[in-house]
């Protein structure tokens, strides 16, 4: 009985010890990340083999693993740039970015975990500054601000491409002018609109005096033609096809042939 607890000493220190150990070396990855692992007596980061995924992992006690948000993540930017004339503009932009997942290892060796602030930052500013430096305030505050934001978007992607991070989007969400200049582009724009606005009254104006002249041309043509056909003849045709007409009427009246002008007939009624 004595010996008992002698022997069951080195059994319950040897039960902590492999508790101790499996617990450093279990980890658990979450939902939307992945690990670098780092072997302290092989070479250090892998970067050969994809990451741990998420679970539940066991690694060996002396190595280590570092964790990293895999899913798309958004930086908001406020940069104050210059124009192509010099005046300093402020952009409001944001950018959807993510590491590139099988390269997570090379990321960790090269870049480590603020790569946010290393590479990414220093990035979108550097292109917004090249890109707006091409553009006019008048520029940026109308038409050309979607060709304005592919532009950055495409000169930071190439920069990126090189640094193991995916960028997804680059929005401008705002643009903000000198107050002095964006009073002289919305007059500039506002006599601009009524400058067109005159000029389509002008066009309309115009097309209807060309549909008026076209239309009294018509009716002057057909006066002409119609003068032209009418001799005698016909408008005695005429007279007496109307006077047959006025005869087969139910209303009394007095038809005197050959009484008229022209020996047409006079019609003389009950009034």
């Amino acid at each position: 009985m004595e010996k008992l607890p002698k022997i069951g000493l080195p059994i319950l220190f040897g039960i902590v010890l492999i508790v101790i150990l499996i617990a450093k070396s279990a980890v658990t990855i979450g939902s939307g990340e992945a690990g670098v692992l780092y072997k302290t007596f092989d070479n250090g980061v892998v970067t050969d083999a994809p990451p741990l995924g998420e679970g539940f992992h066991i690694v060996a006690p002396w190595n280590k693993v570092i964790v990293y948000e895999v899913r798309q993540q958004e930086l908001f930017e406020k940069m104050k740039v210059l124009s192509s004339n010099g005046l300093e503009i402020q952009i409001d932009a944001s950018a959807w970015y993510e590491p590139v997942y099988n390269q997570l290892g090379n990321l960790h060796q090269s870049l480590g975990q603020n790569y946010l602030q290393r590479v990414i930052q220093p990035a979108i500013r550097s292109a917004a500054r090249s890109v707006i430096g091409r553009y006019t305030p008048d520029d940026l505050y109308s038409t050309k601000r979607d060709a304005i934001q592919v532009e950055i978007f495409e000169e930071t992607k190439k920069i990126l491409d090189r640094q193991f991070v995916q960028l997804n989007e680059v929005l401008v969400r705002d643009v903000t002018l000198p107050p002095t200049i964006k009073e002289a582009i919305e007059r500039k724009l506002k006599q601009e609109q009524e400058s067109l606005e005159y000029e389509f009254r002008l066009v309309t104006a115009a097309k209807e005096a060309e549909k008026v002249i076209i239309e009294a041309k018509g009716k002057a043509d057909a006066n002409r033609i119609l003068s032209a056909s009418l001799t005698d003849k016909i408008l005695q045709d005429k007279g007496i096809e109307a006077t047959v007409k006025l005869s087969e009427s139910p209303n009394s009246k007095v038809i005197v042939i050959g009484s008229g002008d022209s020996g047409m007939p006079i019609i003389l009624g009950n009034q």
